[in-house]
């Protein structure tokens, strides 16, 4: 299983805005994406208002390709999503069994 870490930190002002496209899209999308195993959503905290987290387990490379495309080092971006977003980090890790 490949484990997908997806942070982003969000425009300045755009907190809020992020927090609603996060809750009722991105989340709900995730957790019904086929090939994905869990998804463990990370919301803002006081500390870093502006810093967001997906922990995606996916089956497998090929269910990861599935949904991104060849490249799937690069974000998978919504559109609604792109202008609240300033900066986006992706790694990717194997599962490993505990």
């Amino acid at each position: 299983m490949i484990m997908r870490i997806f942070q982003v930190v969000t425009r300045p002002g755009k907190e809020a805005e992020f927090s609603k496209f996060f809750h009722e899209v991105a989340i709900p999308l995730m957790k019904g994406t086929e090939g994905i195993v869990d998804v463990f959503p990370g919301a803002a905290r006081p500390e870093s208002p502006r810093a967001f987290a997906f922990v995606m387990i996916w089956r497998d490379l090929d269910a990861l390709k599935s949904f991104v495309g060849e490249d799937y080092t690069t974000a998978h971006v919504d559109p609604a999503e792109d202008a609240l977003v300033e900066h986006r980090l992706i790694r990717h890790y194997d599962l490993v069994p505990g």
